[in-house]
């Protein structure tokens, strides 16, 4: 009898033990902290296999499918991009992969959905980088400082005394009404330290991937074309500047092809 009570109280306990874990996994698939190009399995475990990265989402932030931001946004990806530029630009040594995969860990949204959709999120953020950066070359806008980029109107954002906010970082943004909310968003002092984000590539990436997630990202279901309206409509759209907007256009077929995946529809504004 005492024999059969502790069978009884075995199965029991590896039952319990099995129910545990498995209400235990999702949630330590949620806390999950892998380093960038590992991904989060579904017991919480960080590596860099199919049994990991399988419908983990990745464990360098954003769905994206294939395994999440690191399977697609590679090495050859990123460095192919910073190839096509001059060799003495200031970008070569401060845009990196690592930066960027750091970076998006702080926007789980970005590249998610399915792996079509991530895909070509990722496909068109690169493009607009690469248009607006030379191919990740510059940091900063060109005679951008020579502009301080105020608003007063905006007096919850007030501007700082001597402080210039110019485009900065992959995909830069002006005024003092976006460098304050970025600030604020992702952790510097926007209005006071605008150039904080031309050199901490993080926070460049960050304060890039903040402006994209406020401003972009919802219109990605209309197609590129919505993405070029909402970044730089009132310059390149409706027959403003065709050559501009094709050419990220170029960009982003190119990106798709790279990755994989159809352009989608949509693809002019």
């Amino acid at each position: 009898m005492a024999n059969s009570a502790m069978v009884v109280l075995t199965l029991m306990s590896l039952g319990l033990a099995a129910a545990l874990l498995s209400a235990a996994g999702p949630a330590a698939a949620q806390k999950c902290d892998c380093p960038a190009g590992y991904c989060c399995s579904q017991f919480g475990y960080c590596g860099t296999s199919s049994a990991y990265c399988a419908g983990s989402g990745g464990g360098a932030g954003g769905g994206s499918g294939s395994g999440g931001l690191s399977s697609n946004v590679t090495d050859a990806f990123f460095n192919g991009i910073k190839s096509q530029s001059s060799g003495g630009c200031a970008g070569q040594s401060f845009y990196t992969r690592q930066a960027f995969l750091t970076a998006a860990r702080m926007y789980p949204a970005f590249g998610s959905g399915s792996s079509d959709a991530g895909k070509r999120e990722i496909a068109a953020f690169f493009a607009h980088v690469t248009h607006e950066t030379g191919h990740l070359c510059y940091i900063e806008e060109i005679n951008g400082a020579s502009q301080s980029y105020c608003d007063q109107t905006f007096r919850q954002w007030p501007c700082y005394p001597g402080a210039s906010y110019h485009g900065r970082g992959p995909l830069p943004f002006t005024f003092n009404y976006n460098y304050g909310p970025a600030g604020r968003s992702v952790g510097f002092d926007g209005l006071r330290s605008p150039q904080t984000v031309a050199q901490d590539p993080v926070v460049s990436f960050k304060a890039a991937l903040w402006f994209w997630m406020t401003n972009v990202h919802g219109v990605l279901p209309q197609g590129f074309g919505a993405t070029t309206r909402a970044l730089n409509g009132g310059v390149e759209c409706d027959g403003k500047n065709p050559a501009q907007m094709n050419a990220r256009l170029g960009y982003y077929q190119d990106y798709c092809r790279q990755l994989g995946v159809d352009a989608g529809g949509n693809l002019t504004c």
